[in-house]
């Protein structure tokens, strides 16, 4: 911030979040197969949500975009939390499991600048990804089709897999948004 109150935009490393040697995300490489590919995409989607969250406290996680919305970087971990248990627990799993959060305005408009709430949030989606990652590596192929829940027919693993990579991309844009209005950083 400025001495005036206003949030001056930081770049990191050459307009980089984090320099090349601390980037958790994989590059790409030798391929490795479609099921690979797609993982490896939609793990550093996670890890870039992890990223634009990451350095700050309860307040500036739970700190709204700007009115009237009720976005903020908590409620993105709360949704996405949710909409993963959806997609891997219910449709794909066909496990009937209650919502963590019953909605988007529950899981945006509940994430308050509690610590234990911001705690609460990460491990419920860390256990809802560490269940999604389990499920695609001991599926036997991306044409797997879900169990279905009530609301979807069955669908392919693959189909599921790539709407999440898109899920999490849009949300990493307005992440990007979020972080630079919290406190100016900008960048990967």
């Amino acid at each position: 911030m400025t001495g005036d109150g206003e949030v001056r935009r930081e770049f990191g490393w050459s307009d980089m979040w984090v320099g090349p040697e601390d980037d958790p995300r994989e590059a790409g490489g030798p391929y490795a197969g479609e099921r690979e590919t797609l993982a490896r995409y939609l793990r550093n989607q996670r890890l870039t949500l992890e990223l634009k969250c990451a350095g700050l406290d309860a307040e500036g996680l739970a700190r709204r975009s700007v009115p009237p919305s009720d976005l903020s970087l908590l409620g993105l971990v709360r949704h996405l939390a949710e909409v993963v248990q959806h997609w891997f627990r219910r449709v794909m799993a066909g496990e009937d499991v209650v919502p963590h959060y019953t909605s988007a305005e529950v899981a945006f408009g509940g994430a308050t600048a509690d610590p234990d709430v911001v705690r609460d949030a990460w491990a419920t989606w860390r256990a809802e990804v560490a269940f999604a990652e389990r499920f695609v590596a001991e599926a036997p192929d991306l044409d797997v089709l879900g169990a279905g829940d009530p609301d979807h027919a069955p669908i392919p693993l693959r189909e599921v897999v790539v709407h999440l990579v898109e899920e999490y991309a849009r949300h990493n844009g307005h992440a990007d948004l979020l972080r630079e209005r919290i406190d100016g950083r900008v960048g990967q």
